[in-house]
């Protein structure tokens, strides 16, 4: 799958930028805060009708405007592909697909499969267990539709359950039956979504450290585990034995939107244990291995998306990072850095077909001579 062109108008800090892309690596390069990461952004958002780093929509529109457009021409199993998205303060988000509105943003999600590599990425070893949810749900509605139909189901009754909670809470009433009506909902959806998570995990682990390996030369051994309430205790019998609980907070105390990720090196939490540089390369690992897990699923190889992967790397990890992606099977990559000379001397020394993009203040793209 290849991403031949981008056009941009009002989106972010880029009043309008209009790019042609190498089929094989674009590297835009700049100082730190010109964009650079806005443009991998926009290509996030024509894939998951969202952005990676601001889930407010408006505030992905340039501060002194109405709208932003995203404009992208795709080739996907060698057919073209036309993506249109447009952000309005005042309205509807719109996609459309070669002229034609989705009736959900839903059905677009694992069309144009892509994986993103960000520092905003060490929330998932900072930040609690919603952020690794957040992250296994991602990649596997890029997959799997069932899957994202009834997480979507699932947050929504379990939405309503605790809004009763706390209207109980205010009125005094409690009413069994009406918790029940959202219990048996959550009871299906949640068999699904633990069975799918599970299976998507073990599939996961042997990737992730097989690519942690060939980044850090081997030097640590890194887990990935998968922790979930539903794996020993039936779900019916979870919440029964928690109502009370619930009653009391206000909320529900269990169930699938629990679940979390044990990241561990040499067997303690990454969080504890490891430096910046095994933190990332970490990181790096698990984003390598949901590429080739998605490419395997999808049958076409996602856009993989390197946001200034290489700070806080040696030049050991950064040199086997570059030889891993520029492997045939990675299809089409863009890469941000701030050093013009170390994305040339990185891709040369690869003999690896690629385009350069110089970004400067104000937005302002140029393509550089390679």
């Amino acid at each position: 799958m290849l991403l031949k062109s981008l056009f941009l108008t009002h989106f972010k800090n880029y009043r309008q930028a209009e790019m042609e892309f190498s089929r094989k690596v674009n590297c835009l390069v700049g100082p730190n805060g010109v964009g650079k990461t806005n443009v991998l952004d926009a290509i996030y958002y024509l894939s998951m009708c969202k952005s990676y780093l601001n889930a407010v929509d408006q505030q992905n529109i340039h501060y002194d405007e109405e709208f932003a457009v995203l404009q992208g021409r795709f080739e996907r199993l060698s057919k073209k592909e036309s993506i249109y998205c447009s952000i309005h303060r005042s309205k509807k988000k719109q996609i459309k697909r070669n002229k034609k509105d989705y009736q959900k943003l839903s059905e677009h999600i694992g069309l144009l499969p892509v994986v993103m590599i960000s520092p905003v990425d060490s929330v998932l070893i900072s930040g609690g267990s919603e952020e690794r949810r957040k992250y296994m749900d991602r990649v596997i509605s890029q997959y799997d539709k069932d899957y994202l139909d009834k997480l979507i189901r699932y947050n929504r009754a379990l939405t309503q359950r605790n809004r009763l909670l706390k209207e109980f809470a205010r009125s005094g009433y409690f009413d069994t039956d009406s918790i029940d009506i959202w219990d048996e909902q959550m009871i299906q959806l949640a068999a699904t979504i633990h069975q799918k998570r599970r299976s998507f995990t073990d599939e996961l682990i042997p990737v992730f450290q097989r690519y942690y390996h060939t980044i850090s030369g081997a030097r640590e051994n890194v887990g990935l585990a998968y922790r979930s309430q539903l794996h020993e205790d039936d779900f019916r019998k979870l919440l029964t034995q928690a109502i009370e609980k619930d009653r009391v907070l206000q909320h529900t105390t269990v169930g699938t939107h629990k679940d979390d990720l044990e990241l561990t090196i040499d067997g303690h939490p990454i969080k504890k244990a490891g430096s910046q540089g095994q933190q990332k390369t970490f990181l790096v690992a698990l984003k390598l291995a949901q590429f080739e897990f998605i490419q395997k699923v999808k049958k076409i190889p996602p856009i993989l998306l390197l946001d200034d992967i290489f700070d806080k790397f040696d030049h050991q990890r950064v040199d086997q990072i570059i030889q891993l992606v520029s492997d045939q099977h990675f299809g089409q990559i863009f890469l941000t850095d701030t050093s013009e000379q170390r994305v040339k001397e990185l891709l040369v020394d690869r003999q690896t077909d690629y385009r350069l993009f110089r970004v400067s203040t104000g937005g302002q793209v140029e393509q550089a001579n390679n």
